[in-house]
């Protein structure tokens, strides 16, 4: 175990402004932004699209993106949802009537309506303060002139080639070089994607003298303008599918059309003298409430421990398997968070972990009701289900284990504006590259079941219940912390194991990021093929050998990491008394980087 106060790099400090995201050109650019007299929110556009260009394997303007902002008023937080629903043309019925008993995990009838782009534009708008070519510059910049190829980008490229060769010729133009994945530290240009961010801007010229009319052209240009009609072009086109289907896609302009990102009020919950905010239970994040309402005010057994691992590890167990009976945005009434957040619903369910690890799914049955899950949600065998390495998760393999999929940015500014923002979705391998836009389209419907009836059944125009989780933590209704982390289902036990060493143990920032951690995996799986794992605990070995062997005494089935492997947290603060600004990030793959001044 590493010893008390280690870390691999200091906790940036400063007063003007902090960035920290998974790529250190993203932190970069949007620290830039604040240099240019921008502020947080202008600067986390900027670095959400430049994650666009330098990590496609992890995100794209074609997928989703949940965030969370705030600002030293003393309003609290609120949720940018820019999670895109079902299309109107996928219905079970669509999907049964080709023999499908499971959303594909990759191609066009896997996608949700996009969000990203249009979110980060609401953004933009409503809390920014520059213009659309001010922030954008930088992903223009990137996708003509090229960025350094990263070994992730370039394994997870050649392992989908074949598909890209013989199925998808888009994506063969778009991502392969000479017919082969881009080398490592080479350039790597999107001029395509350079000249969509073209046509988008120069349309936001006809929108006025205003910046607010600007922004409302250039979204207008991509949900019902040029960008929609490629979009129901593209659909159009059979495709092979994870499931070894070729087969049309069913969004059309119509659906483009109808969406908008929307605002709404976060979740919520009071934990030892913070509030922690999430997003709605058409995402997972409330889990991690739950989680810590279990553990409540009582001592919680330091996290270097067996004991420590494990309260942790069976009460997310207990609150992942109510997120599979519980969340989603399909059900006629809302999920039960009320309930789910009681205090008494919460001290009901942390009865149930005892000494030994439970290799069992429990969903709780808040306010009385009977709890639901898919009939496919308890499978734990891979057996007759086909292999593709365009299906799933996207994950970044480091040292014979994955530490994680999807980008994430923080930024905090010298106003004490700040916003936790996770985008993903629309990677490259999740779907053929859209006519000549440059870019592909999501694969979110894989979350959604094909079984009518349940929180998270298919049904035209709900949201996926998406595992994106970012996290805001606030003092008395002012902003004080945000974080986040890629990870697909681990995301929140990420966050909670950072959350509780630096809320709970007093780590420093870097310090609750470079120690050890851990997740679980025994429950159902938000993607393909959404297999349970009993009892399985996936651990760093940093941990030390005499812990593992306790766990596993325990009764849980030890999966090893590899020392440096799980989580790409980021994370800003700040001290709303003094006004000191404070940064970190993951030095888990030697990608994510913190900077501020």
């Amino acid at each position: 175990m590493d010893s008390p106060g280690f870390t691999t790099r200091p906790t940036l400090q400063g007063s003007f402004g902090m960035v920290s995201s998974t790529h250190w050109i993203a932190s970069t650019a949007a620290m830039g932004t604040l240099e240019r007299g921008g502020n947080a929110f202008d600067a986390a556009v900027c670095a959400g699209f430049v994650l666009h260009v330098v990590e496609p394997h992890l995100n794209g303007p074609g997928g989703d993106l949940p965030a969370i902002v705030s600002d030293p008023s003393g309003r609290g937080a609120r949720v940018l949802c820019g999670q895109g629903p079902a299309p109107a043309g996928a219905t079970v019925e669509h999907f049964a009537g080709h023999g499908l008993d499971l959303v594909p995990g990759a191609g066009p009838l896997a996608t949700a309506v996009p969000g990203a782009f249009d979110a980060w534009m609401l953004l933009l708008r409503d809390r920014g303060s520059m213009s659309p070519a001010e922030v954008l510059g930088p992903a223009r910049h990137y996708a003509q002139h090229g960025v350094p190829v990263l070994p992730a980008m370039s394994r997870t490229v050649d392992a989908v080639r074949e598909l890209f060769t013989q199925h998808w010729p888009t994506s063969a133009q778009t991502w392969l070089v000479r017919g082969r994945a881009p080398v490592p530290g080479t350039l790597f240009r999107n001029p395509l994607w350079a000249r969509t961010l073209d046509r988008l801007l120069a349309a936001g010229e006809t929108g006025g003298a205003s910046r607010e009319g600007r922004i409302d052209a250039v979204r207008r240009a991509w949900s019902s303008g040029f960008v929609a009609e490629a979009i129901e072009r593209f659909a159009r086109i059979p495709h092979r599918h994870s499931c070894g289907r070729v087969l049309p896609g069913v969004i059309t302009g119509a659906d483009c059309a109808a969406y908008r990102a929307r605002w709404e009020e976060p979740a919520t919950l009071d934990f030892r003298g913070h509030q922690i905010a999430k997003t709605g239970a058409w995402a997972q994040g409330p889990a991690l409430l739950q989680v810590l309402q279990m553990l409540g005010e009582d001592p919680v057994a330091p996290l270097d421990t067996a004991a420590g691992v494990h309260e942790v590890v069976e009460r997310f167990k207990l609150a992942l398997a109510d997120r599979e009976a519980w969340y989603g945005d399909s059900a006629r009434q809302p999920p039960p968070l009320d309930d789910l957040l009681a205090q008494s619903y919460a001290r009901s369910r942390a009865r149930l972990v005892g000494p030994r690890a439970s290799h069992e799914v429990r969903p709780g049955a808040p306010g009385g009701r009977r709890p639901r899950m898919a009939a496919r949600a308890l499978a734990t065998d891979e057996a007759g289900m086909s292999e593709d390495a365009s299906t799933g998760e996207p994950t970044v393999p480091q040292y014979g284990a994955h530490s994680g999929d999807t980008c994430h940015v923080d930024v905090v500014d010298r106003w004490g504006n700040m916003i936790a923002a996770t985008p993903s979705g629309g990677w490259l391998q999740s779907s053929p590259v859209v006519g000549d836009l440059g870019f592909a389209l999501g694969s979110r419907l894989q979350m959604m079941w094909l079984e009518p009836g349940l929180p998270s059944s298919l049904v035209p125009g709900a949201r996926p219940r998406s595992t994106l989780s970012p996290t805001l933590v606030l003092r008395e209704d002012t902003p004080v912390l945000a974080c986040g982390s890629p990870g697909g289902d681990q995301q929140d036990q990420w966050q909670a194991v950072f959350l509780l060493r630096h809320l709970v143990e007093g780590a420093s920032l870097q310090e609750a990021i470079d120690a050890p951690t851990f997740h679980t995996t025994s429950f159902p799986g938000s993607f393909a093929p959404r297999l349970v794992e009993p009892g399985v605990l996936v651990a760093e070995d940093r941990l030390g050998a005499e812990v593992l062997q306790q766990l596993r005494d325990r009764g849980h089935r030890v999966r090893s990491a590899g020392d440096w492997a799980l989580s790409r947290l980021c994370v800003v603060a700040r001290d709303p008394h003094t006004g000191l600004l404070s940064a970190g990030a993951n030095p888990r793959g030697m990608q994510g980087y913190a900077v501020g001044r």
